[in-house]
């Protein structure tokens, strides 16, 4: 086995277009749906679901401009990995370190993958990657196997 795996991530436009078919009809749905029980006599009820509706927008926009597109400044560009530490390059300059307490977190699909851990700082950081992010669905296996031992 390799000592070192790096890979540079790319935008995942396919994936992006899934998150948004997931994401802008259920803001919407939330929305009408809050916004139609302002005017009845449930208006309290309006609260949670238009605070919901806000949620998944925050958590949509997130997921997508910052794993998805890669635009934000705290999104990862590259990863560098060995059996010591992991290395991502951020999209601001920055090289977040991971070196304590890294832990590797496989979905059940097989289509992303989570990493977590503490900088140099003693910051706890995470990551999230999709298969998508990677040249090839091999580069991606490959790098999934490799941090496999942070599991």
């Amino acid at each position: 086995m390799a000592k070192e795996k790096k890979s540079t991530l790319v935008q995942d436009k396919k994936g992006m277009w899934w998150d948004l078919a997931l994401y802008v009809p259920t803001v919407i749905f939330l929305l009408s749906i809050g916004f139609q029980m302002w005017y009845t006599s449930d208006r309290n009820w309006s609260y949670p679901i238009v605070f919901m509706a806000t949620f998944f927008f925050l958590t949509g926009a997130n997921r997508i401009l910052k794993t998805r597109m890669m635009i934000l400044p705290s999104s990862a560009v590259s990863i560098d990995a060995n059996k010591q530490r992991i290395v991502m390059q951020l999209r601001s300059g920055v090289a977040s370190e991971l070196v304590k307490g890294v832990r590797y977190f496989p979905d059940m699909v097989g289509k992303s993958f989570a990493l977590t851990g503490f900088d140099l700082s003693g910051k706890k950081q995470q990551f999230v990657f999709h298969k998508g992010q990677f040249e090839s669905e091999a580069e991606f296996k490959d790098m999934r196997d490799f941090l496999r031992v942070y599991g």
